[in-house]
């Protein structure tokens, strides 16, 4: 694959500079942040539903992206996207222990049954990511917001949903505009949401 157009700072201007920043707010840990503060809310009330959705929030979400930056610090990634698969092995394991341990306090403390749903999908979609993406750099971003556009449907009723959509069509876009991914790379990782949603309501969980 080419390099991607904003590899180098000094690309970073213009539709490019645009197309970055919508990739870096309309990410995973920004999407999956979101549906965790929406779910708890959906079934309690307003401050223990919040309570959950910032323990949520800061392992799911803000854990991660702390490890990532720091990661970056110590020189052990080159840049923020890690277009080399090789360097995605350390932040997707930590990724998967911090949902573990969020799994965990939920069950320890009978958290929401909606919640915990959601912190068994993200187990399941992160491991199998960290797999693929051993060999291969499938499009996280493109799992992500199939998800949310899934999840939506099925949690808030797919008039929602329909909000998502132009969400999925942007974030495909521009994962390719910005030569992040190929169409084969953007098609699996939708395909690996879909999958991801669907396993998760075999287990019972958001039906």
């Amino acid at each position: 694959m080419t390099a991607p157009l904003d590899h180098h700072a000094d690309n970073r201007t213009g539709a490019v500079r645009a197309a970055r920043i919508f990739s870096n707010v309309v990410s995973p840990p920004v999407m999956f942040a979101i549906l965790g503060l929406a779910i708890p809310l959906k079934t309690l009330p307003f401050w223990p539903g919040f309570a959950w959705a910032a323990m949520y929030g800061l392992l799911v979400s803000l854990a991660p992206i702390l490890v990532i930056l720091y990661l970056l610090k110590i020189g052990y990634i080159s840049e923020l996207h890690m277009s080399n698969t090789s360097e995605r092995h350390v932040p997707y394991g930590t990724a998967v222990a911090f949902a573990l341990l969020a799994f965990g306090i939920v069950n320890w403390f009978d958290g929401p049954e909606l919640l915990r749903c959601l912190l068994i999908f993200n187990i399941i979609e992160l491991a199998a990511l960290g797999l693929i993406n051993i060999k291969w750099l499938i499009s996280i971003h493109a799992t992500g917001i199939m998800a949310t556009f899934l999840i939506v449907g099925l949690l808030f009723g797919w008039g929602w949903s329909l909000a998502v959509l132009p969400f999925v069509i942007a974030v495909c876009w521009v994962r390719l505009y910005l030569k992040r991914h190929s169409p084969a790379q953007i098609i699996a990782g939708l395909g690996l949401g879909v999958l991801s949603v669907w396993l998760i309501t075999l287990l019972g969980c958001f039906v």
